[in-house]
């Protein structure tokens, strides 16, 4: 029973991360690519990525051979195991919080976050596109892979709806904006709109999850699943929140320049 407890209270991501799953982005691989390739990371470019996670799309922006790559997460056993994924010579890690990273003004040419912004109240999201502006150069670009809201104009019934269940369900307090209302965010601070994409949450649709993982990874995921109760549990719990709200959430990428 005290298992259970624990594995109840624990974050959607934390559950998905225990059966195997390492493509955790609302868009899926698919749209983080679509992002990558938006923000044109180049040899010349100093890169700078908002909570990276496990590494994965550091890997592909590390690719693309940047001057410099920095990771910022506030999570130090996170970052050890990133730059170990990557394994890029000129990548280095910052243990600091997204809304203060200790970085010098000006630093960077590209700046991106993936799922990161979603999790946070309003005033902490407008405190992270801050420090983006301030530690970008005049004209640089940042980048944005959320979860939204659909329409522009839903109500805000359906709006708290969303909210109330993804708490509920997910274990996180995630406050996903409509496509428009991430377009402001980023304008208010400074920010004009280059790029908006779209794709649909299908996070744990069986046909998202073997496009982002792979038939070999998608078969342990789905043993993991089977043979685990409580896991499972949890995840069709989740499951049948996005399948709920199919129709009121999606995935946004935004790429914004720096005026």
């Amino acid at each position: 029973m005290a298992i259970e407890e624990k594995l109840n209270e624990k974050q959607g991501h934390w559950i998905l991360a225990k059966v195997g799953k390492k493509v955790l982005r609302p868009g899926g691989r698919e749209l983080t690519k679509v992002l990558m390739k938006n923000m044109d990371i180049n040899p010349s470019d100093d890169v700078v990525e908002f909570a990276p996670g496990l590494g994965f799309t550091a890997a592909i922006a590390c690719a693309r051979k940047p001057n410099s790559y920095t990771g910022v997460d506030n999570n130090k056993q996170a970052s050890e195991l990133a730059k170990k994924n990557v394994n890029y010579a000129n990548m280095s890690m910052i243990v600091a919080d997204a809304s203060n990273t200790t970085l010098p003004g000006n630093y960077a040419s590209k700046v991106y976050g993936e799922a990161m912004l979603t999790m946070q109240p309003l005033e902490h999201k407008k405190a992270i596109i801050k420090e983006a502006a301030r530690i970008l150069k005049s004209g640089g670009f940042y980048g944005i892979h959320e979860l939204g809201l659909q329409p522009d104009h839903i109500s805000e019934e359906i709006k708290q709806s969303v909210y109330k269940d993804l708490s509920a369900n997910i274990r996180v307090h995630a406050r996903p904006l409509t496509a428009r209302e991430w377009c402001e965010l980023l304008e208010d601070e400074g920010f004009e709109i280059v790029k908006v994409d779209t794709n649909a949450m299908a996070l744990l649709e069986p046909k998202r999850v073997l496009a982002d993982e792979g038939i070999f990874r998608t078969l342990k995921i789905m043993f993991n699943v089977l043979t685990q109760g409580e896991l499972r549990k949890r995840i069709l719990q989740m499951r049948h929140t996005f399948k709920k709200h199919k129709k009121d959430i999606n995935a946004v990428a935004i790429v914004a320049r720096k005026r």
